[in-house]
């Protein structure tokens, strides 16, 4: 359906336009036929009502007829013909008009055969000039969503991949645990691949991904693994990317807790400030431990997601001390209607 029909804001445009162009009208064919300023301005006004629903024909044939797609002699000779056709029936509407008024508009014919054609053709550019936005939109949106869809496959193979290797270290030393884990990882993965799927989800199932997801490496880590989460009850409904939040979690596990022989404490704060959603994860680390190879995939991935969900409104920031680390996600606190 035409925008105009769709479109408040469109409608009054359109409607402004063509009040304009009937007053402009009104004053022509008043000094070119001596009408009054009544007689002129019901005319013009009644010729650019009909002729403002002409103007959004070229809506369909334009969508029939793509600009890159369509021979450029098959558009001339299309729009051409519609073009003399459409100010053929306004100049006899017009001429019709006239006679049932009394008054004569012959003076005033060749000035709107020239109007409607051109007003006719610069609405098929218009038209043209529309669809080209929105093909260039779409294609942004879908190369957007592409690019969601590429980070998110990359973010759960990493995860399956250290906890396998996980699994396979406990089956030498300990059995008992490694099932446990399996179970564990089989429920957070049966959690994942219904909310994985899904463009967004609340906060607060995004944190109860988390805390499965700390179940599998409790198992793994037992006492040494510490939680502290300190999330506002305001954040729970803000819509996120799935998975945005483990991925840090999961770095916080393995480049930090995993690191020092006692184990340590991972804290995740939560508050909502301002429209926008902050949330902060910090925990300790060794300093003398090598450097991982493949260090900073997850921050990289999530800081993408966000930037490109949210766009310059979103941020990740990364804050490293003599030995702690913490990184800070900021981004708009969007709730479902």
């Amino acid at each position: 359906m035409h925008p105009v029909f769709t479109n408040r804001a469109v409608a009054f445009v359109y409607l402004g336009v063509w009040t304009g162009l009937a007053v402009a009208l009104s004053s022509l064919i008043r000094e070119l036929s001596a009408l009054s300023w009544g007689q002129a301005l019901f005319l013009a006004g009644a010729l650019c009502v009909l002729l403002g629903f002409m103007c959004m024909t070229p809506w369909y044939t334009c969508r029939t007829l793509p600009f890159s797609l369509t021979a450029g002699r098959k558009i001339a000779w299309n729009h051409g013909a519609a073009a003399i056709i459409a100010t053929a029936i306004w100049v006899a509407c017009a001429r019709g008009l006239a006679r049932e008024m009394g008054v004569n508009l012959r003076a005033s014919v060749p000035i709107l055969i020239a109007l409607g054609l051109l007003l006719y053709y610069l609405s098929v550019a218009i038209h043209y000039a529309y669809f080209a936005v929105e093909s260039s939109r779409q294609a942004a949106l879908e190369a957007r969503d592409a690019e969601l869809r590429a980070l998110k496959a990359q973010i759960n193979p990493h995860f399956l991949f250290n906890s396998l290797n996980s699994i396979a270290a406990l089956t030498v030393s300990d059995g008992r645990r490694a099932r446990e884990m399996c179970i564990r990882l089989s429920e957070f993965l049966r959690n994942t691949l219904g909310l994985g799927e899904r463009e967004n989800i609340a906060w607060k199932e995004e944190l109860d991904l988390v805390r499965a997801y700390l179940d599998v490496e409790k198992v793994r880590f037992g006492s040494r693994l510490e939680v502290e989460m300190n999330v506002a009850d305001a954040c729970s409904e803000c819509q996120v990317p799935p998975l945005v939040l483990q991925p840090l979690i999961e770095n916080a596990v393995k480049h930090g807790i995993a690191t020092l022989v006692e184990g340590g404490k991972i804290r995740v704060d939560g508050e909502v400030k301002d429209g926008l959603l902050r949330v902060r994860v910090e925990n300790k680390f060794d300093p003398d431990s090598p450097t991982p190879r493949r260090h900073g995939l997850g921050l990289r991935n999530v800081r993408t997601r966000l930037e490109t969900r949210f766009g310059p409104s979103a941020s990740v920031t990364a804050r490293k001390d003599e030995n702690s680390f913490g990184v800070e996600m900021v981004f708009p606190c969007h709730k479902t209607e």
